[in-house]
Order: structure tokens, then C-alpha cells, then sequence
């Protein structure tokens, strides 16, 4: 999926990736999507805990932001959107799934991701995604040393 945005932005199609997790450490992951962002693919990651990728280094990750949200409540929601070349989010590829993008949960653990084919489905995630984005009270952005600003 991420090869597939990859394609699409050296294309100059529309390419996107949202995704939304607990926490994000996985090295292959990473090194995918910092290898996005130099191809111009535009990266939007909420990640509520850790997050061992750097976003904004000019000439690895410029095109990646990442955010905290810290509430009240506990999410566990992991979600992900890929635009595939599209850019009325209606058109995205979007997956529901159990994993955090860590290696353990990848390498050593029975994991499950799977495609949202409803429409309505689709609208309703893309409305979290959105609205998450969005925040303005409760949002810190990651910078380049790794270290948090509340918006």
C-alpha cells in the first residue's frame, strides 16, 4: 500500500497516507515511509503513544506530521487511509486493524487488518480521521528532535 503511493506520487497523482495507532516503532515501516515522503507522498500520522519516527528533517521526512492526542479517555482505534490516487476521500483505501505499526505486533503476534468496503463506513472513518485532525485543543505535534508542541 505504501509502494502504491509511492508509484502514485512519482506519478504526480494524488498521494496520501493517514494512519492512527497507539504507538509506532517499527523499523521497516518507517524506513518505508520516510522513503514516501522523499517521493512526495503527503503522511498524517495520530499516534497516541511513542512514536520512534522523526517527522519534518528536510530531505528524509518533510512531508510527515505526527500527532498526539491526549484525552480523557484511553483510544484504541487503528485506523488507516491510503488515497490511491484519488482525492475525494470517498475513493481512499481504508483499513480497519488490531496492530500498532510495532515489530512485535507485526513479527510475533497474530495480528488482523482488514479493507472497509461500506461506504458509510468509509464516510464514518474518514469523519474520525478528519475530525482528529482537525483538533486544536487537545493536539500536540511531534517536531524533528522528537519532542512535542501543544497547538
Amino acid at each position: 500500500l505504501i509502494n502504491t503511493e509511492i508509484a502514485n506520487a512519482k506519478k504526480g497523482r494524488p498521494a496520501h497516507i493517514f494512519a492512527k495507532m497507539n504507538s509506532m516503532e517499527d523499523r521497516m515501516i518507517t524506513e518505508k515511509l520516510y522513503e514516501a515522503s522523499q517521493a512526495g507522498v503527503q503522511i498524517d500520522l495520530i499516534v497516541r503513544g511513542f512514536c520512534c519516527l522523526r517527522p519534518g528533517i528536510p530531505g528524509v521526512s518533510e512531508n510527515i506530521r505526527v500527532r498526539s492526542i491526549i484525552g480523557r479517555f484511553l483510544e484504541h482505534s487503528r485506523v488507516y487511509a491510503f488515497a490511491d490516487g484519488q482525492e475525494d476521500p470517498s475513493a481512499f483505501r481504508y483499513y480497519i486493524s488490531s496492530a500498532d505499526w510495532m515489530y512485535r505486533n507485526l513479527s510475533n503476534r497474530v495480528e488482523a487488518a482488514c479493507p472497509i468496503e461500506d461506504p458509510d463506513a468509509k464516510r464514518r472513518i474518514w469523519e474520525l480521521l478528519d475530525t482528529v485532525l482537525r483538533d486544536q485543543r487537545k493536539s500536540w505535534i511531534m517536531q524533528p528532535n522528537g519532542r512535542y508542541l501543544r497547538l
